[in-house]
């Protein structure tokens, strides 16, 4: 196997839930959720570590649940309130797509001089970080406190209800957040665990055959010559930016993940 698709629930840490799906030999999971979160956990087993990096370049899409009229310290509903604000006229900020500068909660895994802010923040420690290029694709209000959201890895949804509640003087924080899709991958029902082959696992990736002849030049790291990719099973949502890897197939099965150079990323 190797991706495992797991549903985190509400009050369970990411690695928790990995623990809990007891796979076999080597594991990560692909991309944290906050404890007070929900949803899809991709776990990634064997030779689907590999894959880590592949996981950051796909859509996420989230439903986040804000309360306006308090700001908390950790942007959540178990953080300290810090700022307030008139909720009694709520007036829904309009929300840009696109490449923008966003910064990170102080409670986040995000690392300053080796340590993580959030245990710097935990230890009452002042915590400055700055801003992270990241991508928003789109973001749908469902309701007044309801928002859909899809973005690339990195995104920090909590800073986005923060920056909200700035814009319209209400001030926020989420009381739910649950992840339903990280690209073609839907989040299966609680207390299930989908086990994906890898042939299966990466259908938004080119392909590119390998002959013998190449699968022995890229052992020696030898250029392949440009030739046509097949294209993938699953697209990306149109103006998404593209992913940067392909993946090759040597009689029948995954050999190995390429650059877009065609040179080696992992072999497979």
């Amino acid at each position: 196997m190797a991706v495992w698709l797991v549903h985190k629930t509400t009050g369970v840490t990411s690695f928790e839930a990995l623990q809990a799906a007891k796979p076999e030999g080597k594991s990560c999971h692909g991309g944290a959720l906050d404890p007070f979160a929900s949803g899809l956990l991709p776990v990634l087993v064997g030779k689907g570590v590999h894959v880590f990096h592949l996981i950051h370049e796909l859509p996420k899409t989230y439903v986040a649940t804000l309360k306006w009229g308090e700001e908390t310290d950790n942007l959540d509903l178990h953080g300290k309130v810090i700022a307030t604000g008139d909720a009694s006229n709520v007036r829904l900020p309009a929300i840009t797509a696109g490449w923008q500068d966003q910064v990170p909660p102080e409670f986040s895994n995000k690392r300053i001089k080796g340590e993580r802010a959030w245990k710097l923040a935990r230890a009452g420690e002042k915590v400055e970080l700055p801003p992270s290029r990241v991508y928003l694709h789109e973001a749908t209000w469902l309701d007044e406190t309801h928002l859909r959201v899809v973005v690339r890895g990195g995104f920090y949804v909590r800073s986005l209800a923060r920056d909200l509640g700035r814009a319209n003087g209400a001030r926020a924080h989420l009381t739910q957040l649950h992840r339903e899709q990280i690209g073609p991958w839907r989040c299966p029902p609680e207390g299930t665990i989908e086990k994906l082959p890898l042939e299966e696992a990466l259908p938004w990736l080119p392909t590119r055959a390998l002959s013998d002849a190449e699968v022995g030049a890229l052992r020696k790291k030898q250029p392949l010559e440009p030739k046509p990719l097949q294209p993938p099973k699953w697209g990306l949502p149109p103006g998404f930016p593209p992913t940067s890897y392909v993946r090759a197939v040597h009689l029948g099965r995954t050999a190995a993940l390429l650059r877009a150079d065609l040179s080696v990323h992992a072999w497979l």
